[in-house]
């Protein structure tokens, strides 16, 4: 790009994720609606989460926040992994301090069986239609969708809420492998044309979250893991697809084998020892949750740092992972101001 040159937010978050220059890296954040903002609070005092996830305009109401308040290049649709799940005809439960619960976890094989096989316009119409809210409220800001990926999903379905070990999932790998592979089957078609919709309602690019697939040794992740997000993501088409691993590290010589366009870091790798492994594709992150907490100027710091390293060009800034219910509000205007105000070295 020619020294000066300013993009529209579409325009920089598009040539980012296709790795094309940019005047700087556009800059959004995982969880970046939710309990950290006073008005999302205002929202949730009259309305329960699930409640929240299944009303679009609520849904749009709460999407829309950070990208008023922070003016991000980007915004993420709100919603919940779990809506697959549920969709499936499993009950899911949020429960205070506990997080996600599903108290009929699946077990056997008639537990995979008994679950039911929607049809996503029809059983998943929220997220789609929050899509097109927001775009119609907010049509110069790119809006991107998302999904649990199958080995995630998996892992909460079969554990029936959130885990250290996740004992079961990886039980049900070994003694019924091929329980489990009719079950993330099932899971990659359905995530796939889960994202596949939320294109079609306009998002900008989707992004795939496979929080858990890092609790494989490198073994089962290639077994499991990778070739259910791939099968997931070859159902999509027309926009960029990103792909999210917590704890990237052990598999970053894998990932590209997902066939996603982008790929998303956790705050555990060095982005340029990440960039260098895994060649031109575009990379998304990874500042630390945490690092939020500190002075404003040591938040400046520590993001300049990733900034210089990433390089800019194939740059989405974001965290390795989402922002934490009680981040304080300077330390994330401090990282935006931040991404804001740099540059490529060759812009001068």
């Amino acid at each position: 790009m020619s020294p000066g040159s300013t993009l529209t937010r579409h325009e920089r978050l598009h040539r980012a994720l296709t790795g094309q220059p940019v005047d700087r890296p556009p800059v959004w954040f995982m969880r970046q609606a939710g309990r950290y903002l006073p008005e999302y609070r205002a929202v949730r005092q009259r309305v329960s989460f699930l409640d929240l996830c299944g009303d679009p305009d609520l849904a749009c109401e709460v999407t829309v926040q950070p990208v008023d308040r922070f003016d991000t290049d980007a915004a993420i649709v709100f919603s919940d992994i779990l809506t697959i799940p549920e969709a499936m005809g499993m009950e899911v439960v949020f429960t205070e301090g506990r997080g996600p619960v599903l108290p009929r976890p699946l077990r056997t094989r008639a537990d995979v069986e008994a679950l039911v096989h929607p049809d996503v316009a029809t059983a998943l119409p929220v997220v789609p239609a929050t899509l097109r809210r927001f775009r119609a409220a907010r049509p110069d800001t790119p809006i991107l969708g998302f999904a649990g990926a199958p080995f995630t999903l998996l892992c909460y379905m079969v554990e029936g809420s959130g885990s250290k070990d996740w004992l079961h999932p990886k039980q049900l790998l070994w003694s019924a492998p091929d329980v489990a592979q009719a079950l993330l089957d099932r899971l990659a078609d359905m995530v796939g044309d889960y994202l596949q919709a939320q294109i079609d309602a306009g998002a900008a690019g989707v992004q795939i979250f496979d929080t858990w697939a890092g609790v494989l040794t490198p073994e089962d992740y290639t077994r499991w893991a990778l070739p259910a997000a791939a099968r997931a993501l070859a159902r999509v088409k027309g926009a960029p697809r990103i792909y999210y691993t917590k704890d990237t590290s052990p598999f970053l010589h894998l990932v590209r084998q997902t066939g996603a366009d982008v790929i998303g870091l956790d705050w555990r790798v060095e982005i340029g020892a990440a960039r260098a492994a895994l060649g031109d594709v575009p990379v998304q992150g990874n500042l630390d949750p945490v690092a939020l907490y500190a002075p404003p100027e040591e938040v400046a710091r520590r993001t300049t740092a990733i900034l210089d390293a990433g390089g800019g060009t194939g740059h989405v800034f974001n965290l390795g992972h989402g922002v934490l219910p009680t981040t304080p509000i300077p330390g994330v205007q401090a990282m935006i101001d931040a991404v804001k105000a740099w540059r490529p070295p060759s812009a001068g």
